[in-house]
């Protein structure tokens, strides 16, 4: 793994409620993060596996050919203890910008406020049809929706996707899938994993929620994809569904270094199963479509 102790550091200029550090590797900007001690449900958690979160995340958009930020899992050297860190590459320069969606929201309605249901992300996009071409962002966003819900991605807020503007002919496009470290169940330690059987894993795989609502209230991710009600949603499962490649992405799992046997084994069956619901509803999808075709 990379070393980046010695790398040259800059004043941090990136946003989020993890430990970072803004270093420049091999004359690039990298934000660094770090997994940091917290406390959940009253537990002492020694640290949490955001850094294994947000490589693995990052690198299951990119095996499903979304163009997604640069990560590398590397070590730096804390407090006289070695720490895993995630480097994630800064894909902005002086001439392309990351305009947050969040930035969007500002910009139109001043009198609404605007947190995540479905429903005003989509009238905010409708409603800046000026500045992109929401129908190509809508697709976009649930194809980035339909990962997500492979990976368990629980803060997908306003603030974690975006456009890139580039300042030189005023263009703005989707900007590369950024931020995937709440994927994966990062507050679980392997001992704790090692305790989950069968029943409980498949109850984590399914039971999880996208910061996403729908009339005020979170979606749970397999239970929205299974009901086929969006049609939208629909739309980005057969878009998305041959380009998930599950083996190379279990085999991509299996090759991290310094990852536990354990932890890897946690990764691939809970991605596993939520896969196996996005193929069962695909494979419906796919036959209502035929029949509608034969009728």
């Amino acid at each position: 793994m990379i070393n980046f102790t010695n790398a040259i550091e800059e004043f941090n200029i990136y946003k989020g409620s993890e430990k970072k550090k803004t270093l420049i590797y091999n004359n690039k900007k990298y934000l660094v993060k770090f997994p940091d001690p917290r406390i959940d449900k009253n537990k002492n958690i020694s640290y949490i596996n955001n850094s294994f979160s947000e490589y693995i995340g990052s690198n299951i958009f990119k095996i499903c050919n979304f163009e997604t930020q640069n990560t590398i899992l590397g070590k730096y050297n804390y407090n006289d203890k070695e720490k895993i860190v995630c480097a994630c590459e800064d894909f902005t320069d002086s001439n392309h910008i990351l305009y947050e969606f969040e930035n969007l929201v500002l910009s139109t309605n001043p009198e609404k406020k605007i947190e995540t249901d479905l429903s005003d992300i989509i009238e905010v996009l409708e409603e800046s049809k000026n500045l992109i071409d929401p129908n190509m962002v809508k697709e976009k966003f649930f194809d980035m929706f339909i990962i997500d819900s492979i990976i368990g991605n629980t803060d997908r807020h306003n603030g974690n996707w975006g456009f890139i503007l580039n300042k030189e002919n005023n263009q703005i496009k989707f900007s590369p899938i950024y931020d995937c470290g709440s994927c994966l169940n990062p507050m679980l330690e392997d001992q704790e994993l090692e305790n989950i059987d069968k029943t409980e894993l498949k109850n984590l795989a399914i039971n999880c929620y996208s910061c996403l609502k729908e009339n005020g209230k979170k979606i749970n991710y397999m239970t929205y994809i299974k009901s086929m009600d969006n049609k939208e949603c629909n739309k980005a499962i057969i878009r998305c569904f041959d380009n998930i490649k599950i083996n190379e992405i279990k085999d991509f799992i299996e090759n991290i270094e310094c990852i536990s046997q354990t932890r890897k084994k946690f990764y691939q069956e809970i991605i596993d199963i939520r896969y196996n619901i996005i193929k069962d509803t695909y494979n419906k999808l796919q036959n209502n479509q035929f029949s509608k075709n034969n009728k």
